[in-house]
């Protein structure tokens, strides 16, 4: 980090912080965060219109647009965040928080939301309206949270918060990326060797350009040349191009509200997901250097997803994973902004069908790969090294979760089920898919609270472990974790098991203290006397 100088002015004291709108570090972080949410959005345009059936007009006149009011609006707010917090702190390496469509949620209204409303009534816009219905449920329930969400980051622990984020970020961030780029390794391999060079070295090219937009150009270029893109499909997707401008939907979004029960089986473990992943992230911005205030984040958030419902968009946006990638990347206060306000012109402008047909997927999705590295390697350097192991713990829910979606997708793809298949010949095969599907359910928060009892009973606070894993108790009978639904005595039997969890803790804060271990500098000077 640069160090502020402030020079005293003629009275003696120290000038006002001089605080640019841009920075040289802006455009290589606005470049690498709008080539994310570009991936985003191109991925929710295909979910929508392919699998949901949504009249493509329907979701580049209406869907993008409501969403891109959204990305503007929200990253203004986080702009204006970021300023306000440098100029408290008198110092200008503060970084904005990145925002964008939630990359989790966007699977889930898709799949879990609409597609099985879709499926059942062959109705598309009865699909869309309740996933507008949810989205809208998802807002209500983070506002809530931000009344309680800074006392649980308060009595949570770092390795708790920023191993779960790792393990989303691993999973849901990485892994998809990984596999596209693998699938057309000649394109994404060099695209991936550039952003690890120019975010994670200090070698800088030519001029300065941009890591991200010469990735981008380099991975394109070798894209048209090996003959992986298709002129064609742009023309055909040039005629879809058309301004989309933002306009109420409400009528959607009160039809979706009528039927709301059903909905809330997911909308509010999601909407508790959505506010503890937006507490990590505001950890692992912290973490970074950056100490936003939590409360004002989740407003927003909560905010943007009932905003972009009452336009039309069933995709909740939210604060991104990734803020210390673009705070080492050299962003400050202008890039978010920047980055919603482009994407968002391109919502408003219906240009993602073209730029789908024309930017070659393995260029892209290098950049979400760069920040599941990252995030995963922050996780270990921002705890003690005795908190190592609880970071681990707290990334298995959502290492499990993904491999249940990947099992459930793969069955699917073959026209059966899980429970159709049945857990014996499942077991058979290796796959422990009931105990997987138990531990993923509700990841986030069932990697908070594994992570805390596990960081607890690495610092001895062993009573500490045993309130942890009561809470853990309650949580799983509700079913807010380790369950396919919410309702009580949705999972008794692992409820159980985090109370004997915890009597065993309790047991233990009862037996004799070990006595505490000489200090390294101590042992040495001892062992050199004794030669």
């Amino acid at each position: 980090m640069s160090v502020d100088t402030k020079l005293p002015d003629e009275t003696g004291s120290a000038a006002p912080l001089s605080l640019p709108w841009w920075t040289r570090g802006d455009t290589n972080a606005f470049f690498g965060l709008s080539f994310n949410i570009l991936v985003n959005v191109l991925t929710l345009t295909t979910l929508s219109i392919a699998v949901v059936k949504i009249p493509s007009g329907d979701v580049l006149g209406t869907v993008l647009p409501a969403l891109g009011v959204a990305l503007v609006l929200g990253n203004l707010y986080y702009m204006l965040l970021a300023r306000r917090l440098a100029r408290r702190e008198d110092r200008d390496t503060v970084t904005a928080l990145p925002y964008g469509p939630s990359v989790p949620h966007m699977f889930i209204v898709v799949f879990v939301v609409m597609l099985p409303i879709y499926l059942k009534t062959n109705d598309p816009m009865k699909a869309w309206s309740a996933g507008l219905a949810w989205a809208f449920m998802i807002g209500v329930i983070v506002m809530i949270g931000a009344f309680v969400g800074p006392f649980i980051r308060k009595i949570t622990p770092r390795a708790a918060m920023l191993g779960t984020l790792a393990g989303i970020s691993i999973t849901f961030i990485a892994m998809r990326p990984a596999a596209q780029m693998w699938e057309a390794a000649w394109i994404g391999l060099p695209v991936l060797a550039i952003i690890l060079i120019g975010f994670f070295t200090d070698v800088k090219l030519p001029g300065n350009v941009p890591i991200g937009l010469v990735a981008l150009l380099v991975g394109t270029a070798i894209g048209w040349i090996g003959g992986y893109m298709s002129v064609p499909d742009v023309s055909a997707a040039a005629h879809d191009i058309a301004l989309g401008l933002p306009d109420l939907r409400l009528h959607l979004l009160f039809d979706g509200l009528g039927n709301l029960a059903p909905l809330l089986a997911t909308a509010i473990p999601l909407g508790v997901y959505n506010f503890t992943e937006a507490m990590s992230n505001v950890e692992s911005a912290a973490a970074a250097g950056d100490n936003y205030n939590l409360r004002s984040v989740l407003l927003a958030d909560g905010f943007g997803a009932i905003i972009g419902s009452g336009f039309g968009s069933p995709f909740p946006p939210a604060v991104y994973i990734g803020h210390p990638g673009w705070k080492d990347a050299g962003g400050r206060t202008g890039y978010s902004l920047a980055s919603g306000a482009i994407i968002g012109l391109m919502c408003f402008l219906g240009l993602f069908g073209v730029l789908a047909t024309i930017l070659p997927i393995p260029a892209i999705v290098p950049i979400l790969l760069y920040i599941g590295l990252l995030i995963g390697a922050q996780a270990f350097q921002a705890v003690p090294r005795l908190h190592a192991v609880a970071v681990v713990a707290a990334l298995l829910p959502n290492l499990a979760e993904w491999g249940v979606g990947q099992i459930d997708n793969a069955l699917s793809a073959a026209g059966t089920t899980a429970d159709k298949v049945g857990a014996s010949a499942l077991g058979q095969a290796g796959v422990v898919y009931d105990g997987l599907k138990t531990l993923g359910s509700g990841a986030v928060l069932a990697g908070l609270v594994l992570g805390t009892m596990v960081t607890f009973i690495l610092e001895k606070r062993f009573r500490a472990a045993a309130v942890a894993s009561v809470v853990g108790a309650g949580l799983a009978f509700i079913g807010l974790i380790h369950a396919s639904e919410v309702g009580w005595a949705a999972a008794p039997k692992v409820a159980l098991g985090y109370l004997f969890f915890g009597v065993v803790c309790l047991a233990c804060a009862f037996l004799p203290k070990p006595a505490p271990e000489p200090a390294p500098d101590t042992l040495d000077t001892a062992e050199a006397e004794s030669t």
